[in-house]
């Protein structure tokens, strides 16, 4: 019997349960913690590395504490379930998954939880990073001395297995939240930089989520600064944003519960979600167009 081709057709596809994947970047005090209580908290799990919980005090939503670079992995598999393309002696394979089961019971315990909100990818990183300086690929084979190198290398392969082995948890909704750095470039222009030990993750984690959310303080009428959600990559502070779902507008409210709820809100027509006429540059400044030529003999 001839096999047929696996293909998933559009009705099926579009008929699938998924989650959101997206990651909240802010300054540290901004509220990002706080965002918990717009959640459904019987429906949450609070995947809590910070344990900097006080903003929550009272709120009753279940919560698991890794303290461990392992235990964040273990708690990655045991949630996005095994990879089929990876080999037993690998973490997140089918071994993995059956030995973490074994250890913490049946992964029906977790059905129960639609949304996992993951704070802080700052922190984890710093785990991730703690547990790779022991590992023998952050050594000098010749002196045996550590290697830095071979530490952010081993860093940051660990950290875009983990995320993304999390984004991969189609039916469930997964929001990681980081600490977003203001810093300089070589030419002293005002950049954000997501707070993570290294470079790889920050690059990679925004083309990894489907949402990329910055909160940040944002001035009103009268200059009142009110916080507010960014979600869009064309934004006139140069903050960190990507809407995939096209239905956030430049601002929204810094109401998590509200923002899914837009994004699975109805479809966005083909014709609103991009835009193809041709991009038209500002004019020249007077000073500018009455410069004449002067050529150097």
């Amino acid at each position: 019997m001839i096999g047929t081709l696996p293909i998933i057709t559009a009705d099926q596809r579009m008929a699938e349960s998924r989650g959101i994947k997206g990651v909240i970047f802010g300054p540290s005090g901004i509220g990002k913690t706080s965002l918990l209580w717009t959640l459904r908290n019987s429906t949450t799990l609070f995947f809590d590395l910070e344990a900097g919980d006080l903003a929550i005090e009272g709120l009753a939503v279940d919560a698991i504490r890794p303290r461990t670079w392992t235990e964040c992995r273990d708690f990655a598999v045991f949630i996005g379930g095994p990879n089929p393309a990876l080999r037993d002696d690998q973490v997140y394979s089918a071994a993995h998954y059956a030995a973490v089961c074994k250890k913490f019971g049946d992964p029906a315990a977790l059905d129960q939880y639609d949304t996992v909100f993951v704070d802080s990818i700052t922190v984890a990183g710093r785990l991730c990073f703690q547990w790779c300086k022991g590992q023998p690929e952050a050594h000098s084979e010749k002196t045996g001395k550590p290697d830095v190198r071979g530490a952010y290398g081993l860093h940051g392969r660990e950290m875009i297995a983990w995320l993304t082995h999390l984004q991969h948890t189609r039916g469930k909704n997964i929001w990681f939240v980081g600490i977003l750095d203001q810093k300089l470039d070589d030419f002293n222009r005002k950049v954000f930089v997501p707070q993570i030990d290294g470079s790889k993750t920050g690059l990679e984690l925004p083309g990894i989520v489907d949402q990329v959310i910055t909160m940040a303080e944002i001035k009103g009428d009268g200059d009142q600064l009110q916080r507010g959600f960014v979600c869009q990559t064309l934004n006139p502070w140069g903050y960190p944003a990507k809407d995939r779902s096209g239905r956030l507008d430049l601002i929204e409210p810094p109401h998590l519960g509200q923002l899914m709820d837009k994004i699975r809100g109805p479809l966005v027509p083909a014709e609103r979600r991009l835009t193809y006429q041709s991009p038209q540059l500002p004019k020249p400044s007077p000073a500018t167009a009455d410069t004449p030529n002067v050529s150097s003999n």
